[in-house]
């Protein structure tokens, strides 16, 4: 299955992009690097610069017909440019139209509140967005990797990068399920 990551060009949490794609590639998929721009991605680890990733493919001339599934890594920085590019906006919008699996982590649905995908949807996140995720439409659990199947697609969410593990591992079954 090819596997779109959406990123901004600078701000994504590295651990949140590189974990889930490492384990995309162990279970024998095609995860593809999108963003705003053509380059490279400049990650973080927090606050501090790390290593930059080359863009495969930009939005706006990526499809979600192409892939099978979403992931959204975050980082603080990441969603908040990804959330006020009206095309990344329409691309994550697109994976529900068309009922694909979506993944996000951490900060990453805060691109989900402004493609309006969260009404009467459970999901997790990093605390700090459960008023934003509420006010939205959104019931919000603390729980370490929530599924929700109350909409056209299924959502994987999960709130740190202390959830990866259980991040990856339910992500990639559903995404799994769905592709069957």
């Amino acid at each position: 299955m090819r596997i779109a990551f959406l990123t901004a060009p600078e701000g994504v949490e590295q651990v949140e992009l590189t974990d889930p794609w490492q384990a995309a590639v162990d279970a024998g998929h095609e995860p593809v690097l999108v963003s705003t721009e053509p380059g490279e991605v400049q990650a973080f680890d927090h606050l501090d610069k790390a290593d930059t990733f080359r863009v495969d493919e930009v939005v706006g001339e990526a499809s979600a017909e192409s892939f099978g599934g979403l992931v959204l890594p975050g980082g603080v920085a990441n969603p908040d440019f990804l959330r006020t590019d009206g095309r990344a906006v329409a691309f994550v919008k697109d994976f529900f139209e068309q009922g694909r699996p979506v993944a996000a982590i951490c900060h990453a649905p805060w691109t989900l509140v402004e493609a309006d995908v969260v009404r009467g949807r459970v999901l997790t996140s990093w605390p700090s967005l459960a008023t934003d995720l509420r006010n939205a439409g959104a019931t919000w659990v603390d729980e370490q990797v929530k599924v929700c199947d109350h909409g056209p697609n299924k959502l994987v969410t999960s709130r740190k990068p202390d959830d990866l593990k259980a991040f990856r591992e339910t992500f990639l079954d559903v995404f799994a399920q769905e592709a069957g």
